[in-house]
């Protein structure tokens, strides 16, 4: 077994598992699905491959919170959009949605999967296919994502690689927050967020279960000043 780590900052992030119609919500951590897509651009497969989109969904994923970042609402309107009923709006009727974000946010995230699998997804963050974004299209990553020594090609634990990888800010929190993923119906909190199908069409979803920790800085290396992104 071998793992990728993965850098996840920008001035927006948002990643939705229960957004509905005019509501857009965003979890606290980065979501598989919106990993798996990411992936998916990087290596320019489209959403009705559904082979690479179940390859890639069997990666395990584990996610450090370096920086929460600040829950922000935007109050976003349209006009001339087919309604959720089907039927088009009133002349100068506006359909009015709350859609949510995390600013500034900076996530390290874990996939332990096959070394060969790791190796072709690495080279395609390097050089990526397509447009990468975080979450939703308008939302593209501060720094690359792909990390040249993020790819740990003996190691069989997600807590370990991340535990492993220095800090990637300049500030000094007390703990950091951490997301692992448990096999099914093992950890404490369920999550549906697991790509079965992006096809507009049937998009599919199924449940994954993870647990949740946290680890204090002193654990972690010391940081590497290439990598430190901010300055609070």
């Amino acid at each position: 077994m071998a793992a990728l780590l993965l850098r996840l900052a920008g001035p927006m992030q948002s990643w939705g598992t229960q957004s509905r119609f005019s509501h857009r919500d965003t979890d606290l951590e980065p979501s598989k699905s919106g990993v798996v897509g990411l992936l998916c651009a990087a290596m320019g497969k489209p959403r009705d491959d559904l082979k690479t989109i179940e390859k890639l969904a069997e990666l395990k994923m584990g996610v450090r919170v370096d920086r929460q970042g600040t829950l922000k609402r935007d109050y976003h309107t349209a006009q001339n959009v087919i309604k959720a009923s089907g039927q088009m709006p009133k002349e100068g009727e506006a359909v009015i949605s709350s859609r949510f974000y995390l600013s500034d946010a900076c996530f390290l995230v874990a996939l332990l999967g096959e070394l060969s699998l790791l190796l072709e997804i690495q080279e395609s963050l390097a050089n990526p296919v397509w447009q990468l974004y975080l979450g939703r299209k308008s939302f593209v990553p501060g720094l690359p994502v792909f990390l040249k020594d993020g790819l740990l090609s003996d190691c069989d634990n997600l807590k370990s690689a991340l535990l492993g990888y220095p800090y990637l800010l300049r500030d000094t929190p007390e703990k950091l927050r951490l997301e692992i993923e448990t096999n099914f119906g093992k950890g404490s909190r369920v999550k549906q967020d697991w790509p079965v199908s992006f096809i507009s069409a049937s998009r599919r979803f199924a449940l994954r279960y993870v647990e949740a920790g946290e680890v204090s800085l002193k654990d972690l290396p010391p940081a590497k000043e290439e990598s430190c992104i901010y300055l609070a």
